[in-house]
C-alpha cells in the first residue's frame, strides 16, 4: 500500500429522528475531499458502525464511495467477534465494490489467542482478496491487542493484508510494529495526540477523528510531519491540541458530531447507548469551537 498522509475516519450523519442522513453525508464527504483530506474511512468507530443495520452500513460505505467518486481512496470497516459473519459481511463489502481497502478491527469481546486472531484476520483477507486489508489495532475497545510478531506474520503470510491503523496509544509499539513488518507493509496512526510521534519513528500517516472538524489543518500537520518539517507540524499541533483532546471529553464521536453541528455539517444525533454531550460538556465545546473559529 503506497497511501500516505491524513484519513479522515468518518462520522456517519444521522437525521434528529436517528435516521441516516444520506444528504448530510454526501456534503461531508466532499467537504472533507475539497479540503485536501488524502482519503476516507466509512463505518469505524467513529462511524458508529456498532449500531449501524447491516443495510445502513452498505449503505453509508456506498453513498461515501460514490461520493467520492475515485478523488481520494476509501476504506470501510468490516468487524465482527465471530469470524464466520465478518467473513459473510466481508464478502457483502466486496460484493458491492466501489472500496480500495477493508479496515478490520480485533474480535472484540471474546479475547481470542494470538493465533485464534491469525486464523481469524487470514479468513477475512482471503474472503475479499485482491482488496486490501488494513488490520486496526485498537485493544481501549476490543480488549486485546494484535502482538507485533502477529501482524508481521500476518503482512508476510497474506499477500493483501497490507497496513494497520494502530490504537495502542502507545509510540513503543507503533516502533515495533515498523521495524517488524515488511518494508511495503504500511503502519498508520489511529490517534490524533500520538500521530507526531508516531510518524516520527516511521509511521505512514494518521487516521483521525478531529479531521472531521479540520480537514486542511490535521492534512497540513501530517504532510509536514511527514516531510519531516516537525517545527511546522507541531505549530499546527499546538493551536488545535485542545480540540484533539476534545473529541473525547465524552465518548467519540458525540463530542465531533456537536462540533459538526455547531458548523452547520451535520446534526449532532448520536445512538444509544451513546448519548449527546452533557450541558457542561456542550459549553466547553461551544466555546472551544467559538475560539478557533469553528462556528458557523
Amino acid at each position: 500500500m503506497n497511501l500516505t498522509g491524513c484519513g479522515t475516519a468518518l462520522v456517519t450523519p444521522f437525521r434528529k429522528d436517528g435516521g441516516l442522513d444520506e444528504g448530510a453525508l454526501v456534503k461531508l464527504v466532499d467537504w472533507q475531499i475539497r479540503s485536501g483530506i488524502n482519503f476516507l474511512l466509512s463505518c469505524g468507530s467513529t462511524g458508529e458502525a456498532a449500531t449501524l443495520e447491516e443495510n445502513e452500513w452498505l449503505r453509508a460505505v456506498a453513498i461515501t464511495s460514490e461520493a467520492a467518486a475515485k478523488r481520494v481512496p476509501v476504506w470501510a470497516g468490516c468487524t465482527d467477534n465471530s469470524t464466520a459473519r465478518a467473513v459473510a459481511k466481508a464478502k457483502k463489502l466486496a460484493a458491492q465494490g466501489g472500496i480500495d481497502a477493508v479496515l478490520t478491527a480485533s474480535p472484540y469481546y471474546n479475547k481470542p489467542t494470538q493465533e485464534g486472531q491469525y486464523i481469524h484476520f487470514r479468513a477475512i483477507a482471503e474472503a475479499v482478496y485482491p482488496i486490501p486489508v488494513v488490520l486496526y489495532n485498537i485493544p481501549g475497545r476490543t480488549g486485546i491487542s494484535i502482538e507485533a510478531a502477529t501482524v508481521a506474520r500476518l503482512a508476510n503470510d497474506v499477500p493483501n493484508i497490507e497496513a494497520i491503523k494502530d490504537s495502542s496509544g502507545k509510540i513503543d509499539f507503533t516502533a515495533n510494529l515498523v521495524r517488524q513488518t515488511p518494508d511495503n507493509f504500511s503502519v498508520f496512526c489511529g490517534d490524533d495526540y500520538l500521530a507526531l510521534g508516531a510518524i516520527s519513528v516511521g509511521a505512514r500517516g494518521l487516521v483521525s477523528v478531529a479531521s472531521n472538524e479540520i480537514p486542511a489543518e490535521m492534512t497540513a500537520m501530517v504532510t509536514a510531519a511527514l516531510k519531516n518539517d516537525f517545527a511546522a507540524a507541531r505549530k499546527i499541533e499546538s493551536k488545535y491540541a485542545t480540540l484533539l483532546a476534545a473529541n473525547f471529553w465524552e465518548s467519540n464521536p458525540a463530542p465531533a458530531k456537536f462540533v459538526l453541528s455547531l458548523m452547520g455539517i451535520s446534526e449532532a444525533t448520536v445512538r444509544l447507548p451513546l448519548l449527546t454531550p452533557s450541558e457542561p460538556t456542550r459549553a466547553r465545546l461551544e466555546k472551544l469551537a467559538a475560539e478557533l473559529g469553528l462556528k458557523a
